[in-house]
């Protein structure tokens, strides 16, 4: 069966019927979502600009970060829920949507970052912890992690209104 096949299958579902067919239960679950985005990107957004030297400059990185780690794992987990019941949803509309495939990269791409920062890059954080600006490995992370997360957003917003 091809993906699109697939797609057409989620769409006939009962449940994928019912969550875009209702008129409280759609509207609801978006809602859920963008508060999902709102926390986790908000938390990540504080951590970002403390890896590029732009804020909390007196705040210890390995500090920031164990405050803000679980708000951010708990919204990103409440934004994934969704995300997926959202896709269930409209399966068909996403498979043939630029923007939603966009999307999907863009939120690989960040995992990978956010992976190879927290294996490769944070273990060494107690030597650059109490600096104002951290390495550029650390700086690179955290640049590219604002942009992935601005074009997810983006992406994310484009899908509702694109064709």
């Amino acid at each position: 069966m091809s993906l699109l096949g697939i797609c057409e299958w989620i769409d006939g579902t009962a449940l994928s019927t019912a969550i875009r067919e209702s008129i409280w239960v759609f509207p609801i679950i978006e809602t859920v979502h963008l508060l999902g985005i709102a926390v986790s990107a908000g938390t990540i957004l504080f951590v970002d600009l403390r890896l590029l030297g732009i804020g909390m400059k007196r705040e210890r990185l390995s500090d920031v970060l164990d405050q803000l780690q679980p708000w951010t794992l708990s919204a990103f987990l409440v934004m994934a829920i969704t995300g997926a019941l959202l896709f269930l949803s409209e399966a068909v509309k996403c498979y043939h949507s630029v923007f939603f495939q966009v999307k999907v990269c863009m939120l690989a791409l960040a995992a990978v970052n956010a992976a190879l920062f927290h294996y490769k890059v944070y273990p060494g954080v107690e030597v650059w912890d109490n600096l104002p600006s951290p390495p550029g490995r650390a700086r690179f992370a955290g640049a590219l992690s604002l942009t992935l997360w601005i074009g997810i957003i983006a992406m994310g917003r484009a899908i509702a209104y694109g064709k």
